[in-house]
């Protein structure tokens, strides 16, 4: 399973654009439902969003990308953030109940 986490920080008048254009993404997911995909999105007091995902794609290619939420959510990101969104693969060194196993 391919992990991977994305943090970046919005500007303070674009916080809610970007919850809106995740919530969007969610509700895709939920609609199509793809297998294999774990999906979390988190927005601290400071601004920061963070997202983890997870996939086992036959081809090694996450789904998410493919969303058309998701590419409305990608088409600005620059312009809302005060910091860009920096991505690394994540490996997972404990999970209590947070996660399924």
């Amino acid at each position: 399973m391919k992990r991977t986490v994305v943090r970046y920080k919005t500007k303070p008048e674009s916080g809610q654009e970007n919850e809106r254009l995740i919530q969007r993404v969610f509700e895709e997911l939920r609609a199509k439902s793809p297998e294999g995909v774990r999906y979390l999105a988190l927005r601290l007091g400071d601004g920061t969003f963070i997202h983890f995902s997870a996939h086992e794609a036959e081809d090694g290619v996450s789904p998410i990308p493919r969303l058309a939420a998701f590419q409305s959510f990608q088409s600005g990101i620059k312009e809302r953030c005060i910091e860009g969104p920096q991505s690394s693969d994540a490996t997972i060194v404990g999970n209590y109940r947070m996660l399924d196993e």
